[in-house]
């Protein structure tokens, strides 16, 4: 029985530390994009929420309308990969939980006939 209890231990204690790096690395995630003229580069975190932008000089040549979408593309393009980098994170992190890096299993649903419809 002690050697169950240790093994039980073991694998929580692994567990924890799993969860601990996890969650170390989704408050690290940081995403960064340039648009390919250089004119804009946007930065955000792990949530999608802008942290950095950086306006190049040449902005100042085009309509508001235009560096305001230039502006809002680059963020989306940072959002998606911070959601890219924050998806690989808990992959990796259901891998380590699920036994042998199986996937996890869904119960089988009990569906019974309604006698009322026959």
């Amino acid at each position: 029985m002690s050697a169950e209890m240790d093994a039980l231990l073991d694998r929580v204690n692994r567990q924890l530390e799993t969860l601990e790096a996890t969650l170390q690395g989704l408050s690290e995630v940081r995403a960064r994009f340039t648009a390919e003229d250089r004119s804009v580069t946007a930065e955000v975190d792990a949530d999608g929420a802008l942290t950095g932008l950086w306006l190049a000089e040449s902005v100042t040549t085009r309509s508001p309308a235009e560096v305001s979408r230039l502006i809002l593309w680059a963020c989306q393009q940072a959002a998606a990969e911070a959601t890219a980098q924050r998806a690989r994170i808990v992959a990796r992190l259901n891998e380590s939980l699920t036994p042998d890096g199986a996937s996890p299993r869904l119960p089988t649903p009990i569906i019974r006939a309604d006698p009322d419809s026959a």
